[in-house]
């Protein structure tokens, strides 16, 4: 509990208070049953945010509009906080003393799962809670915060297991973020698509909109997503009862050949380092941005012949969806948060290889923290323009193939866009690591997730324009349907470069492990 009470209360007062916004915001306006009916028919629409359903009220618009945002964040927390306090402080040797005692390895997990397990379960009920004090059909609310108590459930299972499968939490938050998204392609091609529907059933966010809160309330799917859950969780806690303490349940091979390539300096293993988790990260993020550029054409077309809803995308925080270079900007605005996370991530194993006193070697031998810390920085922010123009050019290939008409320079200057976001996010980290390192995750990723967060809920509210200023995405211009704003950018750097300086100094006149 004590481990995860702060970031607990603030995922949970962010699935509700998101919600409620966009549930008082909602503008009950009668909508045209044609355009309804083309809506629901539009793949585009239906791959990208979900099946629309029940957008005539506006608990059925705040699940469409927010469902799958606040189910993913949710299933993201849950996931890494199972591997952190579990395969996490197992690796830095924190449970040893805890072992020695009368505490198995097994109780240990099922009771560290057990209690993480609560959080979903108080985010779903805030949930449900703010949606009905807000006037929400109570059946759609209660149902709607079932479903995401049972996703958050699901990924604390999925990363309790995958931290018994392999021996570190690297490799574990590999796993299980891999399964993650692949339950999130499974849900976006299964709605898109009407042949591949099953689909959705394989995945937990597709179980989640099977639900079909405020519509027909089917309670068939989200049964069957707390039983996998709760089946998860029995194996997590088996699994540990059939492995030593600091091994995994896939054992590696004993003896190998020395792999020496990138050892010879500070920057080739930093680069070592991050090769692999970047590969991961850009199969991710390049087939989620092919798919939006194979539908580009649908939706656009879909958009201009049905501008109410273009003005309910707006209202969103999705403008200018109508041409494909609008699509793309919006598209690609959302790029900031993945790869802002992923530079935060970066960071943090910084912060973690620190804890564990894998770094006191190290800094011992003729090794300064600033070199240190140079080459950590200049590494990430090159994997983060590698995972940018990955995007860029998976959104090209999309539209290409479907004759969308957008270039390949278009392409990489709009993905290129994110960039100023990007480096707030690895200042923003640097800042954290000198001054509070336990805090380099969050606050690193502060920029993108936050911002964008920030960003939604003033459109939702028609927040005046100097709180819609407070986020870093309200200074993005829509590039390439318009000229880049190197002002803002230049101003973004600025502070990124502030927060970098001031970490670099605290970085160096901390004691390790500070």
């Amino acid at each position: 509990m004590r481990q995860v009470r702060r970031a607990a209360l603030v995922v949970t007062t962010v699935c509700a208070g998101m919600s409620a916004l966009v549930v008082v915001g909602y503008q009950s306006e009668a909508l045209d049953p044609a355009a309804l009916a083309a809506l629901a028919r539009n793949p585009a629409i239906r791959t990208l945010f979900g099946e629309p359903v029940a957008l005539d009220q506006a608990g059925g618009f705040t699940v469409w509009r927010t469902g799958t945002v606040l189910a993913v964040l949710l299933g993201v927390w849950a996931m890494l906080a199972a591997t952190r306090i579990t395969r996490g402080e197992e690796d830095a040797g924190r449970w040893s003393l805890l072992l020695s005692g009368g505490t198995t390895l097994a109780v240990a997990v099922r009771q560290h799962l057990g209690v993480l397990a609560v959080v979903p379960v108080l985010a779903g009920a805030a949930t449900a809670a703010a949606m009905i004090a807000s006037e929400a059909d109570i059946t759609g609310s209660v149902l709607h915060g079932i479903g995401l108590a049972a996703v958050g459930i699901f990924f604390v299972a999925l990363g309790g297991v995958s931290a018994q499968m392999f021996s570190s939490r690297s490799a574990a938050n590999g796993a299980a973020a891999a399964a993650l998204v692949g339950g999130l392609l499974a849900r976006m091609v299964g709605d898109g698509m009407p042949a591949l529907a099953w689909l959705r059933w394989l995945s937990p966010f597709g179980l989640m909109a099977l639900t079909r809160p405020f519509d027909t309330n089917r309670g068939l799917p989200v049964a069957v997503l707390a039983c996998a859950a709760l089946l998860l969780l029995a194996l997590a806690g088996g699994l540990a009862a059939w492995r030593d303490v600091g091994a995994g349940i896939l054992v590696t091979a004993d003896s190998r050949p020395a792999r020496t390539a990138l050892l010879g300096s500070v920057p080739a293993f930093a680069v070592r380092r991050t090769l692999r988790p970047l590969a991961a990260w850009s199969a991710g993020i390049g087939a989620y941005f092919l798919l939006p550029g194979l539908i580009a054409r649908s939706m656009t077309e879909f958009l201009t012949d049905n501008p109410q809803f273009a003005a309910m995308a707006a209202q969103a925080g999705f403008p200018a969806l109508g041409t494909v270079e609008g699509y793309a900007a919006t598209l690609f605005a959302l790029l900031a948060v993945p790869v802002g996370v992923f530079v935060a991530v970066r960071l943090a194993a910084v912060a973690a290889d620190e804890n564990a006193r894998r770094l006191t070697l190290l800094l011992a031998a003729p090794v300064t923290r600033l070199r240190l810390l140079a080459a950590e920085v200049a590494v990430a922010g090159c994997a983060a323009l590698v995972l940018i123009t990955v995007a860029g050019l998976a959104m090209w290939a999309g539209t290409a193939t479907v004759h969308a008409g957008l270039g390949m320079g278009d392409a990489i200057a709009g993905a290129w866009n994110v960039v100023p976001i990007v480096v707030l996010c690895l200042g923003a980290a640097v800042l954290a690591l000198g001054w509070r390192p336990r805090t380099v995750a969050a606050v690193g990723a502060l920029p993108a997730v936050g911002g964008f967060m920030w960003q939604v809920i003033a459109d939702s509210v028609d927040a005046p324009s100097w709180v819609r200023a407070l986020s870093p995405f309200a200074h993005l211009a829509a590039v390439p349907a318009t000229a880049p704003d190197w002002p803002a950018a230049s101003v973004m750097a600025g502070i990124a470069a502030a927060g970098a300086v001031a970490g670099t100094i605290g970085y160096r006149r901390r004691d390790l492990s500070a």
